[in-house]
């Protein structure tokens, strides 16, 4: 996976801040590796945005419209996206699709980021 340079503590703020909710932990330490990336994750293809990116995709997905508490952070490279459920307390990770987003249609991925990349590169 192609990595992009960290993202510093200033800009993970002023993201929360947009966002008006705290990232989780593990992603949080992701970002701070990694202020996204893309590329293969085993045999799974994702795409990771930037925290610069996250409010501003949500917005141009219309996410809260359509699948209100979800928190897109990227995507497969395809039809799919993943994101935290933000109406859970421990903000667990899905699996979305673009095209009919809706919360009936999500499937679990994990019950944190870190076990969501888990399960990514477990897939065949």
């Amino acid at each position: 996976m192609d990595l992009h340079p960290a993202a510093t503590n200033m800009m993970i703020i002023a993201s929360e801040e947009q966002l008006g909710a705290r990232l989780p932990k593990d992603y949080v330490q992701f970002l701070k590796l990694a202020n996204g990336g893309e590329g293969f994750i085993g045999n799974a293809y994702a795409i990771f945005w930037s925290v610069e990116e996250l409010s501003s995709m949500n917005r141009s997905y219309e996410v809260q419209k359509y699948a209100p508490g979800l928190l897109i952070f990227g995507s497969d490279g395809g039809g799919e996206a993943y994101g935290f459920d933000t109406r859970a307390s421990d903000w667990p990770i899905v699996q979305v699709p673009f095209v009919g987003m809706a919360w009936n249609l999500a499937r679990p991925m994990g019950t944190s980021f870190s076990v969501s990349l888990k399960r990514l590169s477990e897939m065949e």
